[in-house]
């Protein structure tokens, strides 16, 4: 839910709180009087970095997981009003009606839900279009087999749409929970805090393994809070599947 701004801010302030606090430290305690406690601190950083290590991969496998679900559930979604559209061509009767229902479906989705999903806000605009295309296809007096076989269809598709949307809006609100946010924050911390208080000979070398550590911990929790949010931020799931979904529709009217 982070901006592309908010996240080289966060990346630069992160690294530069990290060299300075080692800069700092290598002052008021020389790196000559800390080789006597490299194993005690080496020991603490294999643990705690392992652990860390852990559960930072499992957080942002959880994260990508959870985002591809809901862009595989958009597509879906998408899907289904498309065939509901196409399903209106065995109602003749009603074609139009249906056709221009799941029309507005498409265009309320675009035009309201995706921006509203941005701002935090749930939509309301398509879940009454949504509730028009239920009145409408209930209501439909069929006596052809063809025509039941086509609103059985449309119906078992509206279904899937209606799910697949309260999902999309279930998504749209979830994120991490804050403990998991104080775990990853804390572990990263006390991690890095870790790898300053090493005794390395090597003034350059320490320098590289506090930067590169801190560089790395800090893009993995960018990720995370990126793709936490999948319809907000700098990378969200796009309409996408909507808007081809209005194309292919107008291309059939």
């Amino acid at each position: 839910m982070l901006t592309f701004g908010q996240n080289i801010l966060i990346l630069g302030l992160t690294m530069f709180g990290s060299l300075l606090f080692m800069v700092w430290l290598n002052r008021t305690w020389p790196v000559g009087n800390r080789h006597n406690q490299n194993d005690l601190v080496g020991w603490q950083l294999s643990v705690l970095g392992t652990t860390y290590a852990v559960t930072l991969g499992f957080m942002l496998y959880t994260g990508w997981t959870n985002f591809n679900a809901a862009y595989l559930n958009a597509e879906m979604e998408a899907n289904a009003v498309r065939n509901i559209y196409r399903f209106a061509q065995g109602l003749p009767q009603q074609r139009g009606q249906i056709e221009d229902l799941a029309i507005a479906y498409a265009d309320a989705v675009t035009a309201h839900d995706w921006p509203d999903m941005a701002n935090g806000q749930l939509p309301e605009v398509s879940h009454r279009v949504n509730e028009d295309m239920w009145k409408m296809l209930m209501s439909i007096k069929v006596t052809a087999p063809s025509e039941l076989m086509a609103q059985d269809h449309a119906l078992s598709e509206l279904s899937q749409l209606t799910l697949h949307r309260r999902t999309r809006l279930l998504q749209s609100m979830y994120s991490l929970p804050g403990i998991f946010w104080c775990v990853l924050l804390t572990g990263g911390a006390l991690t890095i805090l870790s790898v300053s208080m090493f005794g390395s000979a090597n003034p350059r070398l320490h320098f590289l393994q506090v930067f590169s550590l801190t560089l790395l911990i800090t893009l993995v929790m960018l990720a995370i809070a990126d793709v936490d949010r999948p319809y907000r931020g700098w990378v969200h799931i796009s309409s996408y599947a909507f808007e081809r979904a209005l194309q292919t529709m107008h291309e059939l009217k």
